[in-house]
């Protein structure tokens, strides 16, 4: 079972229809919405600051959500695909945006909707996104427009993968 920690008078808050991995960490002031999974070894710390996350969003492993204590705060949209390893560190991510493989978003960052961040990529604190775009590099920087239509139905698409891949290991 997932540790689930209560910390400072919050207790993690989930919705319906959710996936946690044997080892993955929720702590304090987290509220998640419904359909989402939460894989291995990845880490919601809400210990400092809250840490709000929509439906069908998928965390995937190693991944780490963070903020500072009393400012940043983690706000993440619905269809929302976080890949492995990545940090996402007191930053707003909109619906349907994609956080790539081992990426790095920092404090007060805001990714529009539909946005894309490439694997490896470092966003800088107080860097804004704009909607439908692809950001790459160390630093991140824009490298084209993404239609609206096609990032949203495949971060749907890779939502519900997820959804599926969580049903496979809710099975007895």
């Amino acid at each position: 079972m997932a540790l689930i920690k209560t910390l400072r008078g919050f207790t993690p808050k989930f919705g319906k229809d959710c996936f946690f991995a044997e080892n993955a960490t929720i702590i304090g002031d987290v509220e998640m919405g419904d359909g989402y999974s939460i894989w291995y070894n990845a880490v919601l710390r809400g210990d400092v600051n809250s840490i709000r996350i929509g439906n069908h969003v998928n965390i995937q492993d190693g991944a780490i959500l963070h903020t500072l204590y009393q400012k940043s705060v983690v706000e993440i949209g619905d269809y929302v695909t976080v890949g492995h390893n990545v940090v996402i560190h007191g930053a707003k991510i909109d619906n349907y945006a994609l956080i790539g493989i081992g990426a790095t978003v920092l404090d007060y960052a805001e990714i529009g909707e539909g946005a894309i961040i490439a694997a490896g990529a470092l966003v800088l604190a107080n860097t804004i996104v704009p909607p439908n775009t692809l950001w790459a590099g160390v630093p991140a920087k824009y490298v084209k427009d993404v239609e609206p239509q096609q990032s949203n139905e495949m971060n749907k698409r890779i939502a519900h993968n997820y959804s599926t891949y969580a049903g496979w290991y809710k099975e007895k």
